[in-house]
């Protein structure tokens, strides 16, 4: 048995979810989707809405993390000492919910789960994803082709194992552990020989205007939308991303997942 998961952290990103949600109806996904929502803010979200949308909510517990390491990762705290300089991340972002994501390796009843987080849409089945070793993770390629190198944790293949998450909860609060971007450090860490995923499985928002060489239509199976997420009322790069929050409406409210955009010819670079 197989099983996509995302975390829905806290209210602000129910759109996201509705439209991951979504997205994977649309492409008749074979797996359901689980979605994690801390146990604190569980009666805050519309349960019904997501299970409507084919839906599993699972209540999780706070990790337990000391002190020292919650205020070493709260959002303040980590962009004094980490600033974000290459994008903005929405005021609804805690940076420390992040960790929760390591709930999944908890699904034991599942075989191999999908991790997606709840920024991202699927925009042709994926399944095949099931297929990859774990663990698996795609390149943290937005900007320069050295991104390569790194890892970016909003999409990766797991499998779920108690003792696994015992070991990974193990290191994450060991003495004096600072994660500079938080889960995508840890899991690098915990992973040095991670699968490379093609980057089409988390095609990151910014390749649209950064290397738009590497921005295939027909090759993407899962758009990313990092940093500033296309709900957002204030979205300071809605010009340079239209297409793309565009293409996020149509799914979030109609359903439909529709030809992934091209980028625009002549299309200023963030650099520009």
């Amino acid at each position: 048995m197989f099983a996509y998961c995302t975390l829905l952290s806290n209210p602000q990103y129910m759109p996201g979810a509705v439209a991951l949600a979504r997205s994977l109806q649309a492409m008749r996904a074979r797996a359901p989707l689980i979605v994690l929502v801390p146990e604190q803010t569980i009666g805050q979200m519309d349960a019904g809405l997501l299970e409507r949308h084919g839906c599993e909510l699972r209540a999780v517990p706070p990790l337990p993390l000391s002190a020292q390491f919650c205020a070493r990762h709260a959002t303040a705290a980590l962009g004094r000492a980490a600033p974000f300089t290459r994008g903005t991340k929405p005021q609804f972002h805690e940076t420390l919910n992040n960790f929760l994501k390591l709930r999944c390796w908890e699904l034991t009843e599942y075989e191999k789960v999908v991790f997606l987080d709840a920024d991202t849409v699927v925009v042709r089945n994926v399944d095949r994803l099931f297929e990859y070793p774990a663990f698996g993770a795609a390149p943290n390629l937005y900007q320069e082709l050295e991104d390569f190198g790194r890892m970016n944790s909003g999409v990766f293949v797991a499998r779920p194992s108690a003792a696994e998450f015992e070991r990974l909860l193990a290191q994450l609060d060991a003495p004096g552990a600072f994660w500079r971007r938080t889960d995508q450090t840890f899991l690098e860490a915990m992973f040095p020989a991670w699968c490379v995923l093609p980057h089409w499985y988390n095609t990151l928002q910014y390749l649209f205007f950064n290397q738009p060489q590497l921005w295939i239509p027909e090759r993407i199976g899962i758009i990313h939308y990092q940093y500033e997420k296309p709900w957002m009322a204030e979205h300071p790069k809605r010009e340079l991303l239209a297409p793309l929050i565009e293409f996020w409406r149509r799914i979030y409210e109609e359903g439909e997942v529709g030809q992934v955009p091209s980028p625009r010819v002549g299309l200023p670079c963030l650099s520009a």
